[in-house]
């Protein structure tokens, strides 16, 4: 139900035609749009049967001055913005935070800073009161920006634990060093001992577990690490291809590599491609977090999967239970061999 103004336009409904609608009180209107608290099912039901008929939107603004809430969440990528483009993670965690949210009608706004100057812009919106609160995407050690949150009162949770001892930050994570472990003894049951590894960033908290995991299961096979055969790299294609060219180069003899993303191993198999080497006849290739890139890659990726569905909802949900007051929380999540066509 919509009413015509002097002009002709129709305006939109209002919590006055909602109240008429449903015959109940604005009061009610109000209380079951602020969650339902002491509303009769009834009177509920009749409320939001009446949303439905006259088309009543929310007016955010009008209630972010009352509660003193946005009703909005920050998804914020401190990577620079080509990554976000390039990486499929980052995009299949925004589709999955966007739909967690979309549950409880909040809507969620990208923000990406690569840069100190746009951390420092956007930690400014954030403390201001902008998003109630951020879901944090990779930050790297020695970034400031969840610190500065926390300790602005700013209710966050991050993607991957946080990097140094006594972080208070909530996180949700894939279990980066187990899956590390399942990847290195599926190359060794595959009879494979010169075993390389191309590693994520080694000032994230995944690519050291990763890291560790890898040396964990050779040495409880009895092979000593060789540094030859252990690059770094940064999740991207190009550090990829580079990183399992030097290997190449140092290892001749690998017979194996576990590269830390599946963004790099498809660069690892354009180097193996370019030198001659058969995969996996001769040198069997392991990736990490089955995304797409994983079943674009030539052959298909043997790798880890991460739960991505499991940690947005996680993300979404830990952040909500902050933001309604509760205290800080960690979750980790089991991850999944994943069997292909490259070992």
């Amino acid at each position: 139900m919509t009413m015509s103004n002097t002009g002709g336009r129709r305006r939109p409904p209002t919590i006055h035609d909602v109240a008429r609608e449903a015959g109940v009180s604005r009061g009610t209107v109000s209380r079951v749009l602020n969650g339902g608290h002491y509303v009769s099912p009834a009177a509920a039901e009749a409320v939001n049967a009446a949303i439905r008929k006259t088309g009543y939107v929310v007016n955010r603004h009008a209630r972010s001055l009352i509660t003193g809430r946005s009703d909005s969440v920050g998804f914020l990528l401190t990577e620079p913005q080509e990554r976000f483009f390039e990486d499929p993670n980052f995009n299949v965690l925004l589709s999955g935070c966007t739909q967690a949210l979309a549950a409880h009608d909040m809507p969620l706004l990208l923000m990406l800073a690569g840069t100190k100057d746009e951390r420092r812009r956007i930690t400014r919106y954030i403390t201001a009161g902008h998003v109630d609160g951020v879901l944090l995407v990779s930050s790297h050690s020695g970034d400031p920006v969840a610190e500065e949150l926390r300790k602005a009162g700013v209710p966050l949770v991050q993607c991957g634990k946080p990097m140094g001892p006594g972080s208070k930050v909530s996180y949700v994570a894939a279990d980066d060093r187990d899956g590390a472990r399942d990847m290195v003894r599926h190359l060794l049951s595959l009879g494979r001992r010169r075993i390389g590894m191309v590693t994520g960033p080694l000032d994230l908290p995944g690519g050291v577990d990763r890291l560790a995991g890898y040396k964990e299961v050779l040495g409880e096979a009895g092979i000593d690490i060789d540094d030859r055969l252990v690059v770094s790299g940064d999740y991207s294609r190009a550090s990829g291809e580079a990183g399992a060219e030097r290997l190449l180069a140092q290892a001749p003899d690998m017979d194996a590599v576990f590269v830390a993303s599946d963004l790099m191993a498809q660069g690892a198999l354009t180097a193996l491609a370019r030198a001659g080497r058969r995969v996996p006849e001769d040198v069997a290739v392991g990736g990490f977090d089955d995304s797409v890139a994983a079943v674009e890659a030539t052959p298909a990726l043997t790798t880890i999967r991460q739960p991505y569905d499991r940690i947005s909802a996680e993300m979404v949900r830990v952040l909500l239970a902050q933001i309604g007051g509760e205290d800080a929380a960690a979750v980790i999540l089991p991850t999944e061999l994943v069997k292909r066509d490259s070992t």
